[in-house]
């Protein structure tokens, strides 16, 4: 059987997002101390509870890899992945609009300050988390899904290298 083209869309927006996400929660996992104090920047909610949002949130993050890479759990994975963007989008704003841009935003990786760029750069991920549902990536045969991992991958490093060159805009545009 040969797959649909949205098959295919669907498992490369899977593996980049499965990769998206298990980087991030292991950017959290490492420093956990350091993260919790990321959460604690954004000032969204009471002191006493910032380290129980802190570990809710690595725990939903792990959820989303292990849904997407779960025959069955791609839908839920790729919801609650656009919902966690959508939140630390909204995050993001908030802190924006309050002249907060100098927080470390704790995404993972380069060290970025919160910037409009960054609210959209979650927008762009939650939409190419969205495409995880137009198809089913579990309907490929094995070289269209080597394709697709490859695939997925290969925009995950490029991905990688963008997210380089927007922090290093902001810590120049910081500096000025």
């Amino acid at each position: 059987m040969e797959a649909t083209w949205t098959s295919l869309v669907a498992a490369t927006a899977t593996a980049f997002i499965a990769l998206l996400f298990a980087r991030a929660a292991w950017h959290k996992l490492s420093d956990f101390t350091a993260f919790t104090g990321f959460v604690a920047d954004y000032d969204l909610m009471p002191a006493s509870r910032v380290n129980l949002a802190a570990m809710v949130l690595v725990g939903l993050e792990v959820l989303v890899v292990v849904a997407l890479l779960t025959p069955g759990g791609n839908m839920a994975g790729a919801v609650l992945a656009v919902g966690l963007l959508g939140l630390y989008a909204a995050g993001m704003g908030i802190n924006i609009n309050r002249g907060r841009d100098r927080i470390e935003c704790g995404c993972g990786g380069a060290v970025q300050p919160l910037g409009w760029q960054l609210v959209g750069r979650n927008g762009v991920l939650a939409a190419i988390a969205a495409l995880c549902l137009v198809g089913s990536p579990y309907a490929l045969s094995l070289s269209e899904a080597a394709a697709a991992l490859v695939s997925g991958f290969i925009l995950w490093v490029g991905y990688l290298l963008i997210e380089q060159i927007m922090a290093t805009t902001a810590v120049m545009r910081l500096r000025r």
